[in-house]
């Protein structure tokens, strides 16, 4: 399957009543039970407003509750839209940006973002990483702040990846470098019998439980990468600095207070970056 193009995507939503459409078909269809009188039924679109009617005993059915668009003013196409410029772009999409392309104000283009942002977050979950046999490569990365005085990683925001290798990534904004922020997100979040590689951080030493895990370290201060049997934490370091360019460059900055739900989308993206063509649909189907 290839990536929808803008094209494809207004064939396939050309209007406010096609979006609105397929949401009733993900989330309830023909056939659904109504909640009230407990029935199979056919359901038949209002054209007062944005519900379907039960055919028994009229029920209505409103298929935006629930969702990211409930409550929702702007038009539920643009909405799609701006999910389909998230899916389709390796960068992220500013607030600035979706103003421009959807007309919308700032406000709203800045809270549809964030909502959009949260729904990835919300699709993609923490599913443990790694197991028996797997490694899983652990790092943790400053952001933001000014890199001057004593007191410079006060000022910045720490985020911890975990990454496994050929697989998925776990990425997660924690308050400091100590032990007691990091052990706990690697207890949580990669299963026992799995590798682990960081670099020499105290605060991994002597540890991670030995029955749990198996620890390699790589040595950075003394110019150590990669050593001859594979130990290395370069790919989560590959990924943070795609991060770090990617924010800089379509953000330009991002407050520590946000900071989680734009590693959480960029955490989205690259865990669906061998089928790219399934985000748009995932994201217009699955809602909690």
């Amino acid at each position: 399957m290839k990536p929808t193009t803008v094209r494809q995507f207004f064939q396939k939503f050309p209007n406010d009543d096609a979006c609105l459409e397929h949401l009733f078909n993900v989330r309830f269809g023909q056939g659904h039970v109504c909640p009230k009188c407990e029935r199979s039924a056919k359901w038949y679109r209002l054209k007062s407003e944005q519900a379907y009617s039960c055919q028994w005993c009229g029920h209505h059915i409103h298929p935006m509750v629930g969702s990211i668009f409930e409550k929702s003013r702007t038009p539920l196409q643009l909405w799609f839209y701006a999910i389909f410029l998230f899916t389709t772009s390796k960068h992220g999409v500013s607030a600035k940006e979706l103003q421009r392309q959807l007309g919308v104000t700032y406000k709203t283009a800045w809270r549809m973002a964030c909502l959009i942002r949260d729904h990835m977050a919300a699709i993609d979950g923490d599913a443990p990483l790694g197991g028996a046999g797997e490694v899983v490569e652990v790092d943790e990365t400053f952001y933001g702040g000014v890199t001057t005085g004593m007191d410079w990683r006060e000022r910045k925001a720490v985020v911890m990846g975990m990454m496994e290798r050929g697989g998925d990534v776990i990425l997660k904004v924690v308050p400091d470098q100590q032990r007691w922020s990091l052990l706990p997100q690697i207890t949580n979040n990669v299963k026992p019998g799995s590798e682990v590689h960081t670099d020499e951080h105290r605060a991994y030493k002597k540890a991670l439980p030995v029955d749990d895990y198996t620890h390699k370290t790589v040595n950075h201060g003394q110019g150590e990468y990669a050593t001859l049997d594979g130990v290395s934490t370069n790919q989560i370091e590959s990924f943070f600095n795609h991060l770090k360019k990617s924010i800089a460059g379509t953000h330009t900055s991002v407050s520590h207070k946000h900071l989680e739900r734009y590693v959480k989308e960029f955490e989205y993206r690259f865990n669906r970056r061998m089928q790219p063509e399934t985000m748009l649909d995932e994201l217009l189907s699955r809602f909690h």
